[in-house]
C-alpha cells in the first residue's frame, strides 16, 4: 500500500499536535505524500478544498484549534474528502471526551485510528486511562470496535500487539511489529496520517488497503533497529524503501 500511496502522491491536510508534527510531515514524505499543516480557522478551508485526505488529531488540542477542526471536518464532507480522526488521550479528561463526541456528532468521518484506552473511552467503557498512553483495562476489543464502527458509520483500527480494523461487520487482526515502536513519540500519530494517504490512494475496498498499510508499518518497525536512539532515523528510512520497491 506504500507503493501505491507514492504513486498517488496525495496531499494530506494534518490537524495535529506540535509534539508529532515535524515527525508527521517527514513520514508522509518518506512515504511520497505531501504534508500540510494548517490550524487557523480563516484559511483551513481552503486548505481542506485543495487537498486529498484530513487528519484531524486532539494531542494537544484547545479551544481555538477545536473550532478549526469542526470547520475542516465540515469542508472536507461537504467535498468527499476522506478523514480520519485520532482521538489522543480521549479518555483523560472531560474535555477530551466532550469534543470528541462533539466531533463525531457532526463529522462524518471515515475512519478512527486509536489505541485499546481510546476505543473505551469512546464507547463509554470502563477503562483506566495513563495520559495519552493506552492505560489499562478488559474489553473485548473486536466486540466494541464494531459497536463503535456501525455507531458512526465509519471503519475503526485499534492498534497495539495486534491491530484489529473493521467495517462493523467483518475484521481484520494484523499481528507484527516491534513494542520499541511504541517508546518513540509519534508513531501512532505518523501512522493516522499514513492510514489518511492509504484512503486517498485506495482503490475500492479501502478496509483492505488500510489493513495493507497496517502491515507495511509493522514490517517498517520490525526490520528498525532495537534501540530508541536511533529507531526512528532507521524506521523513517525502511518506510521509504518499502514505499519504493514493486511487491
Amino acid at each position: 500500500m506504500l507503493v501505491q500511496i507514492k504513486k498517488k502522491a496525495p496531499l494530506v491536510h494534518c490537524m495535529t499536535n506540535y509534539v508529532v508534527a515535524n515527525f508527521t510531515a517527514n513520514g508522509l514524505l518518506a512515504v511520497g505524500a505531501s504534508p500540510i499543516m494548517a490550524d487557523e480557522v480563516k484559511e483551513v478551508s481552503e486548505i481542506v478544498s485543495i487537498a486529498q485526505a484530513l487528519l484531524i488529531n486532539i494531542g494537544t488540542v484547545n479551544d481555538r484549534t477545536a473550532e478549526a477542526m469542526l470547520l475542516a471536518g465540515k469542508t472536507a464532507n461537504e467535498l468527499s474528502i476522506p478523514i480520519v480522526l485520532d482521538p489522543v488521550g480521549v479518555g483523560s479528561t472531560s474535555y477530551r471526551k466532550q469534543l470528541v463526541k462533539h466531533l463525531l456528532n457532526k463529522i462524518q468521518f471515515d475512519l478512527i485510528r486509536c489505541n485499546a484506552g481510546e476505543l473505551a473511552a469512546i464507547a463509554g467503557e470502563v477503562w483506566q486511562p495513563k495520559g495519552v498512553d493506552s492505560g489499562t483495562g478488559e474489553i473485548d476489543i473486536a466486540k466494541i470496535a464494531k459497536r463503535v464502527a456501525l455507531q458512526y458509520t465509519c471503519l475503526v483500527i485499534v492498534t497495539g500487539e495486534s491491530d484489529f480494523i473493521t467495517d462493523g461487520h467483518e475484521g481484520i487482526h494484523v499481528s507484527g511489529g516491534k513494542k520499541i515502536a511504541t517508546h518513540i513519540t509519534g508513531t501512532g500519530c505518523l501512522l493516522s496520517a499514513i492510514c489518511a494517504a492509504s484512503l486517498a490512494s485506495s482503490g475500492m475496498n479501502p478496509m483492505q488497503s488500510l489493513a495493507a498499510t497496517l502491515k507495511d508499518y509493522k514490517q517498517a518497525a520490525e526490520q528498525s533497529t532495537n534501540e530508541v536512539g536511533t529507531f526512528a532515523l532507521q524506521f523513517m528510512n525502511t518506510l521509504q524503501k518499502l514505499s519504493e520497491v514493486e511487491r
